[in-house]
C-alpha cells in the first residue's frame, strides 16, 4: 500500500480539484489521508491536523496578505491610479501609441502598490480602455495590452504570489520582492518594444492615420494639479515607507504592509475618500482574504504532510529518478504549470505544485529565487490563457456592454504570454537578474 501511496495521494488530489471540489477542502482531505496511510492511526492523524492548523494560522507572517490587499484596495478607491495614468499620458503626449505606453508604465508604478494582477486589470480597464477606444485603438490590441500589462502586478513587489511562495518555501519575502524588480522591468521593456513595433508596422491598430483621434489629441478632463501632487507624494511615501523599510531591514514584511496600508488610507482621506468607501474597502478585503487564508492554511497542512509522511520525498524521487536531465525536469515543471494554468487559478497551482517542485529545483542546482520567479512568470502566463484566464475574465467583466468576445481578448493577450515565457528563459540563463538587487542592498 505504502509503495503506491504517492500515486494514490496525487491522483486523489487531482481528481478532487478537477471535479470542482474547493482547493482548500481537497488539500485537507488528501493531507488527512496521507497522514493516516503513514501512521495507521485516526487519532494521531486528527491531532496532527489540529496542531498544524493552530501553528500555521498563529504565524505572524500570515497578516501580510490582508494588509497588502488592504493597501491596494485603498489606493484603487482613492483615485491614485487615475491620476497616475493621466500624469504618464501627459508625459507621452505627441508620441504615437501614447495611451498604450501610459498603460504599461502605469501598471509598472501601480504594481509597486497593488500586489495583485486582478486589481491592476480591473483598474486600468476602467481608466485606460475608454481612452484607447476614443483614440481609435483596435479592441483586441487595447484589451490584450491591459490584460498582459496587468501581470506586472504579480511580478513587481509587493506581490501576493510572492508572499504565498515565501510562506510555502520559507524563502525571505523581502528577498522575493527584490528578486522580482529587474525581471519586471525587463518584461515592461519587452512590452514597450512590442508597442513600438505595432505602432510603426500597423499604425492603424493604435488609431494613427485611420480615425486620427489620438493624433488629433483625444482629451477628457484630467486630475487637478493638487490631486496629482498628492497622488505622487502618496505613491512615493508608500513605496519608500513600506517596501523601502522592508528592503532596508527596518520592518518585517508584515510591518511594512501595515505601514503601507496606513499611508494609503491617509492619502485616500486627503483625496476625499468617504467613510462608506473605507468600509467597502475593508469589507472587500475581508471577502478576498478570508478564503485565501483558508487556502494557504490548507497548503501549509499539505506541505507539512508531504514532509512528515515521506510522500513528498517519494514524489520528488519519482521525478528525479525518471532519467530526465536537469533541463528536462525544468521543462517538465514549466509544462505542468502551463497546463494547470488553463484550468485552475494561480494560487491553487502554487499550492498544489510548489511543495513538490521547489525541493527538486534545489537538488538540481537551480537558484531558489530564480526558480521562484520562473514559477511565478509561468503561472502568470496561465492567467492569460483560455479557457479560464482569470485576468482576461476580469477585464471583460469591467466592460460587460462592449461587443467584444472573450476569444478577441485572448488573441490580443497571446503576445504577452510569449513575452512572459521569454523572461522565464532570461531568468534561467541569467539568474543574476533575480539576485543582483539583493547583493546590492546587502
Amino acid at each position: 500500500m505504502e509503495a503506491y501511496a504517492p500515486l494514490l495521494v496525487l491522483g486523489l488530489l487531482l481528481f478532487l480539484v478537477f471535479a470542482g471540489v474547493e482547493v482548500a477542502v481537497s488539500l485537507g482531505v488528501v493531507s488527512l489521508l496521507a497522514i493516516f496511510i503513514s501512521t495507521q492511526d485516526v487519532e494521531i492523524s486528527i491531532a496532527f491536523l489540529s496542531t498544524t492548523a493552530y501553528n500555521a494560522l498563529r504565524d505572524y507572517v500570515f497578516a501580510v496578505v490582508p494588509l497588502f490587499l488592504l493597501m491596494g484596495e485603498f489606493i484603487a478607491r482613492s483615485g491614485i491610479a487615475y491620476d497616475l495614468y493621466w500624469g504618464i499620458d501627459r508625459a507621452f503626449k505627441g508620441l504615437r501609441g501614447r495611451f498604450a505606453y501610459a498603460t504599461v508604465m502605469g501598471n509598472v508604478v501601480f504594481a509597486f502598490v497593488s500586489g495583485t494582477s486582478l486589481a491592476s486589470a480591473t483598474t486600468f480597464t476602467a481608466i485606460a480602455y475608454p481612452q484607447m477606444k476614443r483614440g481609435g485603438y483596435e479592441p483586441h490590441f487595447s484589451l490584450g495590452l491591459i490584460s498582459g500589462s496587468a501581470c506586472l502586478g504579480m511580478l513587481i513587489p509587493p506581490s501576493i504570489l510572492m508572499v504565498v511562495w515565501g510562506i510555502l518555501t520559507d524563502l525571505s519575502i523581502g528577498h522575493l520582492f527584490l528578486a522580482g524588480i529587474i525581471p519586471g522591468f525587463i518584461l515592461a521593456g519587452l512590452m514597450a518594444v512590442y508597442i513600438f513595433a505595432v505602432s510603426f508596422i500597423r499604425p492603424d491598430i493604435v488609431g494613427h492615420g485611420v480615425r486620427g483621434a489620438e493624433d488629433a489629441g483625444v482629451e477628457t478632463k484630467g486630475p487637478s494639479g493638487t490631486d496629482m501632487t498628492i497622488s505622487v507624494i502618496g505613491l512615493i511615501a508608500i513605496v519608500c515607507g513600506a517596501l523601502g523599510g522592508i528592503w532596508a531591514g527596518l520592518f518585517t514584511p508584515t510591518e511594512g504592509a501595515g505601514i503601507g496600508a496606513l499611508v494609503a488610507l491617509g492619502v485616500g482621506l486627503v483625496k476625499g475618500m468617504k467613510i462608506d468607501e473605507i468600509y467597502k474597502a475593508v469589507l472587500s478585503v475581508g471577502r478576498t482574504a478570508t478564503p485565501l487564508m483558508i487556502i494557504v492554511f490548507a497548503a501549509q497542512l499539505y506541505s507539512r504532510t508531504l514532509q512528515m509522511s515521506g510522500i513528498g520525498n517519494q514524489l520528488q524521487s519519482m521525478i528525479t529518478g525518471s532519467g530526465m536531465s536537469p533541463e528536462g525536469m525544468l521543462i517538465f515543471m514549466v509544462v505542468v504549470w502551463l497546463i494547470l494554468g488553463t484550468i485552475i487559478d494561480s494560487i491553487s497551482i502554487m499550492l498544489l505544485t510548489v511543495p513538490i517542485f521547489a525541493p527538486i529545483a534545489m537538488k538540481i542546482g537551480v537558484d531558489p529565487l530564480a526558480f521562484a520567479l520562473m514559477g511565478i512568470l509561468t503561472i502568470e502566463a496561465g492567467l492569460l490563457t483560455p479557457p479560464f484566464g482569470l485576468v482576461v475574465y476580469a477585464v471583460r467583466a469591467v466592460i460587460p456592454n462592449e461587443p467584444v468576445s472573450m476569444s478577441t481578448i485572448f488573441l490580443g493577450a497571446l503576445p504577452f504570454c510569449i513575452m512572459l515565457m521569454i523572461v522565464v528563459a532570461i531568468v534561467y540563463f541569467f539568474p543574476i537578474t533575480t539576485t543582483y538587487l539583493i547583493q546590492f542592498f546587502q
